[in-house]
């Protein structure tokens, strides 16, 4: 992997005894609640690999959950973070999966928001010093690292699409660092998750999801201050 900061090599402020099995998963639960848009209602928490088998003992479990409530890596109260979701009205519980599974320390989470019913299911990976890719979104596969601000556009994979967000990009003065897309068929469903150099302004989002073929438009940013999510399927 390439090492972006020094914080790559270190590891970033965090509670907790394990960069991998708990700045990770905190950052994880934090980069699927920032997806769903709002607090979840449930959330089903599936580990796999070394997570399955030590999450507990590492708190990783206290680590999705803390991510969960929007707790960043340092925060103080992620060792009681079980207790205060179950406090918040979200229903979490845990198990252990079995099958294929990317890589070692491998979570899925199903989720259910608390006000609008949206469900998301997100796969993430902890791949050692507290970062993270998230690999899967509601079976679109992406690569989403949480080490930049990140639009994720759902939009139909309709011609053109494409050309018109980066125009939108291009106008706005908004370099794109990476860009993975994703789609269920052909002129379906389609997931476009762009790493920009700077957060998205509400101008931007705006532009993005004027677009026709454009459903959604939200936003990830695991450094900067919390971010309301934009699109036309938000409730938040």
């Amino acid at each position: 992997m390439r090492f972006k900061d020094v914080f790559s090599i270190i590891g970033p402020a965090m509670v907790g005894p394990s960069s991998s099995h708990t700045a990770g998963a905190a950052r994880i639960g934090r980069a699927a609640r920032q997806v769903l848009g709002e607090m979840p209602r449930e959330a089903e928490v599936i580990f796999y690999g070394s997570f399955a088998a030590t999450y507990q003992g590492h708190g990783t479990d206290r680590a999705i959950a803390g991510g969960l409530l929007d707790f960043a890596t340092d925060d103080h109260r992620l060792p009681d973070s079980v207790e205060l979701a179950a406090e918040a009205g979200m229903d979490v519980s845990f198990r252990q999966g079995t099958g294929l599974f990317p890589h070692p320390n491998t979570v899925k989470l199903r989720l259910v928001g608390r006000d609008s019913g949206t469900e998301l299911t997100l796969t993430g990976i902890s791949i050692g010093g507290g970062n993270i890719e998230i690999v899967d979104i509601d079976g679109f596969g992406v690569k989403l690292t949480g080490m930049y601000p990140t639009v994720l556009i759902n939009h139909m994979d309709y011609l053109g699409v494409l050309a018109s967000v980066t125009e939108v990009m291009r106008k706005g003065q908004f370099n794109i660092g990476h860009m993975s897309l994703d789609r269920k068929n052909r002129s379906g469903a389609a997931l476009t998750v762009l790493e920009l150099d700077e957060p998205a302004t509400a101008e931007l989002l705006q532009e993005l999801q004027s677009l026709t073929a454009v459903k959604s438009v939200k936003v990830v940013d695991l450094n900067g201050v919390k971010q309301e999510q934009k699109g036309k399927e938000s409730t938040s």
